[in-house]
């Protein structure tokens, strides 16, 4: 009797230790995902901001058909979430984003979109 206790306490172990290592997994890989989906909402947030400056006409404060004088807002270039880029030219502006917290190893979550004038193209690098 005292053999088939000791077999069914290992038994439990090995089961709860693998519960664990799998609960573990899944709180990573969500952590990760919820990072990368916080990222591009503040980065499309912004992409909008600057696809209605570059409709909006110079007389009314856009840019008339160009991104050319847009500028990264100053209160969003760093959030709590993230630190932002944006390289700026006539026709496109390309809007990186990085998160702040170190979620995968030693990369960070990084997302890129590229806006156009009625378009906006959406690159995950990390």
């Amino acid at each position: 009797m005292g053999q088939q206790q000791l077999l069914l306490i290992v038994l439990g172990a090995i089961i709860v230790g693998i519960a664990i290592i799998t609960a573990i997994v899944l709180f990573r890989s969500s952590a990760v995902e919820n990072k990368r989906d916080l990222i591009f909402n503040e980065l499309m947030n912004v992409a909008l901001m600057a696809q209605e400056y570059y409709k909006k006409p110079i007389i009314l404060g856009g840019g008339g058909g160009s991104f050319t004088d847009w500028q990264l807002p100053s209160d969003l270039s760093n959030t709590p979430s993230g630190h932002y880029t944006a390289i700026i030219q006539a026709e496109e502006i390309t809007l990186n984003g990085t998160g702040n917290e170190v979620v995968n190893g030693t990369d960070s979550v990084q997302v890129q979109l590229i806006v156009f004038s009625d378009s906006i193209a959406t690159t995950v690098i990390h």
